[in-house]
This record gives structure tokens, C-alpha cells and sequence, in this order.
């Protein structure tokens, strides 16, 4: 930062702070990072400084993802942005001017075939998180268990929500993956 106020570049230069993961401190009695996704294994510390952003220290409960970096700092210079990124613009939300660029984030594990691999979506309320080959998974209302405490996956009350959450996931893991394609000829 020092550096970018040395040269005078600092008001023009977009910052981000981030991190690909977090850690666990005891919390689910885990004690490190893993294909477990909590929130406090995906809620990571992201900082923007953005040209033209007059709101300092503002916070915002907007969902952001890793995968709309790329396309946000195309957004932020101007630059068209390619239809085959699977990110979002998030440089509106970044200078204040959006609430929000997305409804929900899509999370997976799944870079080691030995080990559990994990899909997950999330929203400003619940999250829904399956593992492959298992029966089993997770669910959770994050506004009234915001701890992750009570895993709602067997819960008979929760059925017709736990099918519209499943399809909601099953949308999301079809909305990552590009679906354009460029024409061949001009027909």
C-alpha cells in the first residue's frame, strides 16, 4: 500500500484481500482445514478497496466467490467480460452501487480421489452440502442455527424443504459450467 501511495497509484488500483479457505479452532471438534464445509471453512476475511468507492469500512452481506474475481476485475477496467467464465461481475457490489450480484455460492471439494469430495450451495439462509457416495449429508437453516449445530438431513419436517434444496444444488453444479459455445458458421 506503501508503495502504491509512493507512486501515486493508490486511488486508481483496485484491491482485494482474500483467502481460499479458512480454518477450524475446535468448532465441530475439528481442529484444522478439511473437505467439511462449514462456514467457518468458507466465510474467509475478503477486503475491496475499489476506485470511486467513497464508502470506507463499509460491510456488506453480499455473497462473493472466488470464481467472480476474474470476471469482477474485467468489469472494474472496462473490459468486456468472457461469456464462458463462470464467475459474476461483483464490482458493482464492490463501489457500493449493488446489493448484490449473486443468490447463492457453490462450493465443492473434490481435488483428491482418495478422500471425501463434497458439493455444497449456499444462501443468505440455508445450505445444503452431499458427499459423494454416501446417503448421507447436510443441511442446515443458517438463521436459526448459525452455528451449524443441527443437521436438518433426516428430519422428516424438513423433506419437501430438503427435495427443493437438492434440485436448487443439482442447478447450481449445471450453472458452473459453461454453457456457450461459439458458432462454427454463419448459419
Amino acid at each position: 500500500m506503501d508503495r502504491l501511495d509512493e507512486l501515486d497509484l493508490a486511488r486508481d488500483t483496485l484491491i482485494v484481500f482474500t483467502s481460499d479457505h479458512g480454518d477450524f479452532f475446535g468448532q465441530h471438534g475439528m481442529i484444522h482445514k478439511g473437505t467439511f464445509l462449514y462456514e467457518d471453512m468458507i466465510r474467509v476475511p475478503f477486503v475491496v478497496r475499489s476506485p470511486g468507492c467513497g464508502i470506507a469500512g463499509a460491510e456488506s452481506p453480499a455473497i462473493q466467490s472466488l470464481a467472480d474475481l476474474a470476471p469482477s476485475f474485467l468489469g472494474a477496467a472496462g473490459a468486456p467480460i468472457p461469456r464462458s467464465m463462470t464467475g459474476v461481475d461483483q464490482s458493482a457490489v464492490w463501489r457500493g452501487e449493488r446489493a448484490a450480484a449473486r443468490q447463492y455460492a457453490f462450493i465443492e471439494d473434490r481435488h483428491q480421489p482418495n478422500r471425501l469430495c463434497a458439493k455444497c450451495r449456499v444462501d443468505e439462509r440455508y445450505k445444503i452440502t452431499v458427499y459423494r457416495n454416501q446417503n448421507y449429508g447436510e443441511m442446515f437453516d443458517l438463521a436459526e442455527d448459525p452455528g451449524e449445530i443441527r443437521n436438518r438431513w433426516d428430519d422428516p419436517a424438513a423433506a419437501a424443504l430438503k427435495s427443493e434444496l437438492l434440485l436448487k444444488l443439482l442447478h447450481a453444479q449445471m450453472d458452473i459450467e459453461p454453457m456457450w459455445m461459439p458458432r462454427l458458421s454463419g448459419a
